[in-house]
């Protein structure tokens, strides 16, 4: 395990869909049209999932299977764990105290949430996060590319050329390492996404975008008899997402909505919710709440996450991009 970069993940054995046994041309070019262009994406399908798209039951469990043995026996110690995690990389959202709370970043193979009222700063941290991924290691970056959904319109590139500006790099060439795209209903963000292995896989990309997850279907699926359905998407989307982060080791970011619940207890204030409930709640492995205050800072405090303790830190928004309120 010692010096294995987390990324063989997945071995380097089958490369292609035609190295899978018993996947010839016509079998390849058929699973492509499905939505399965790569050997990692057959790895984290669900037999049923690929059945459901049209691929007969006896092919599709002989090359999952076969696309599954590249994958690290299912038990092992604790300590062959901590060795695998140790392995697993850090990415600087560009603010020293902000990293601090992240306990140095933000972690590999995990979802981090940031969820805030209008105007909180969700957007401005997924934009410094695209520039920050393409530093180097030994500058707290993956030097990878990021994929960047945007169900909101929020995306501003000149904003993206700011901030490389500030961190030293050349906005031309951060630009071209954001592979953007922009989901026009929740049906399309999903389809975007189960798409992106490919994308991911020729673009070394290490930072997976969604802002934000739920806009879509929180203006689609309206009324309570909708909840149901509208849940079970979001879970099969997110489920999608986590599989893609452990498949190329990279660092998934998702914003979200809030909606106010008046407080019963303290008439005219009100607590601020993420949208989704409990479906966005246990599939966010670190949630983060940004709170707005006067002259462009942010609290940024952690509510929930496995492995990091709850905690809080300012932040400030400034032409540089999202700066410690201690370095402003």
């Amino acid at each position: 395990m010692e010096g294995k970069d987390p990324r063989a993940y997945y071995l380097a054995k089958y490369q292609n869909l035609e190295d899978l046994p018993g996947v010839g041309p016509a079998t390849a070019s058929e699973l492509r049209a499905n939505g399965y262009r790569t050997v990692e994406s057959i790895a984290i399908a669900s037999l049923r999932e690929m059945v459901q798209s049209g691929i007969g039951e006896d092919t599709a469990q002989k090359i999952i299977t076969a696309a599954r043995k590249t994958i690290s026996s299912q038990f092992e110690t604790a300590s062959e764990l901590a060795v695998r995690r140790s392995l697993l990389k850090k990415l600087t959202t560009g603010a020293s105290n902000l990293d601090r709370l992240f306990n140095g970043g933000l972690e590999t193979q995990s979802i981090t949430e940031f969820y805030a009222e209008f105007g909180g700063g969700k957007s401005q941290i997924c934009q410094q996060l695209c520039v920050t991924v393409q530093l180097p290691e030994e500058k707290g970056g993956l030097d990878g590319g990021a994929l960047y959904i945007d169900t909101e319109q929020v995306f501003r590139p000149e904003r993206v050329s700011q901030m490389a500006e500030a961190l030293g790099l050349n906005p031309s060439d951060v630009l071209k390492r954001i592979v953007f795209a922009e989901a026009y209903s929740s049906d399309h963000q999903m389809i975007l996404l189960d798409r992106a292995d490919e994308i991911i896989k020729e673009h070394n990309i290490r930072l997976i975008i969604v802002d934000s997850l739920t806009g879509q279907f929180r203006a689609e699926y309206l009324g309570r008899e909708n909840l149901a359905p509208r849940q079970q998407k979001l879970n099969q989307h997110l489920h999608k997402l986590l599989k893609l982060t452990r498949a190329f080791d990279a660092v998934a970011v998702v914003t979200n909505q809030v909606s106010s619940t008046p407080d019963t207890y303290a008439p005219g204030s009100q607590t601020p919710q993420a949208v989704g409930g409990n479906i966005v709640g246990h599939a966010s492995h670190t949630r983060v709440y940004l709170k707005k205050g006067r002259n462009n800072l942010r609290i940024a405090t952690i509510t929930a996450s496995p492995f990091l303790p709850e905690g809080g830190t300012p932040i400030r928004i400034t032409d540089r991009g999202i700066e410690s309120d201690e370095e402003v």
